[in-house]
């Protein structure tokens, strides 16, 4: 169906801009479902953080914002809708992955009203540079989501992509940086994924 600008421009961009994110339904993560054999996608991943930073927001090492943290988490991942996923512990190996990321925050912010455009680049620059407590904890979150489900998932997922107990905590002790608490709870999880010969 076309959609028409009999209603104003402005709506018009932001329905466009609606339906241009459902494809992010189709990005496919490395985290398998724990009931499900399958892996997640990153709207369901944005979604799931999204709460979950809802629920664990008293564990911030700072006050928080925890709607504008709910904000922040449920814009980051938009740029996957035209550069897709790339695995966390892959990242060094995709030397444009950054220029990549930022051509396509241009372009899918850029489908929005100007005002709203910049609102939503800004909340994805906040996220990328980690340098407010709601940042900080958005980053806290979406890092420690994945190794919650991988340590809950009988998928072994780590094991297929040879990922030890050294490229996990290199990768995610940021989590620390907003959370203190989830960062012990997750060095216990990675302890107890060695211990089951789930990471090496």
């Amino acid at each position: 169906m076309e959609i028409t600008s009999l209603f104003g421009e402005k709506f018009y961009q932001q329905i466009s801009f609606i339906l241009e994110i459902d494809k992010l339904k189709t990005v496919l993560r490395k985290t398998m479902l724990l009931y499900e054999n399958r892996f997640e996608n990153s709207a369901e991943h944005s979604w799931q953080i999204a709460l979950a930073a809802i629920i664990l927001a008293e564990y911030a090492n700072e006050k928080i914002d925890i709607a504008h943290v709910t904000k922040i988490l449920l814009v980051h991942d938009l740029v996957e809708v035209y550069c897709g996923d790339t695995f966390h512990y892959h990242k060094e190996d995709d030397t444009t992955l950054s220029e990549r990321e930022i051509k396509a925050a241009q372009k899918i912010f850029g489908l929005l009203p100007a005002e709203q455009a910049q609102d939503f680049f800004s909340l994805w620059i906040e996220f990328e540079s980690q340098q407010t407590p709601e940042a900080q904890f958005a980053n806290s979150i979406d890092r420690f989501m994945p190794i919650l489900l991988h340590s809950f998932s009988e998928t072994k997922i780590w094991n297929k992509f040879s990922i030890t107990q050294k490229q996990i905590i290199d990768k995610n002790n940021h989590i620390e940086k907003g959370s203190t608490l989830l960062w012990d709870f997750t060095q216990s999880l990675i302890q107890k994924a060695v211990e089951k010969g789930d990471l090496s």
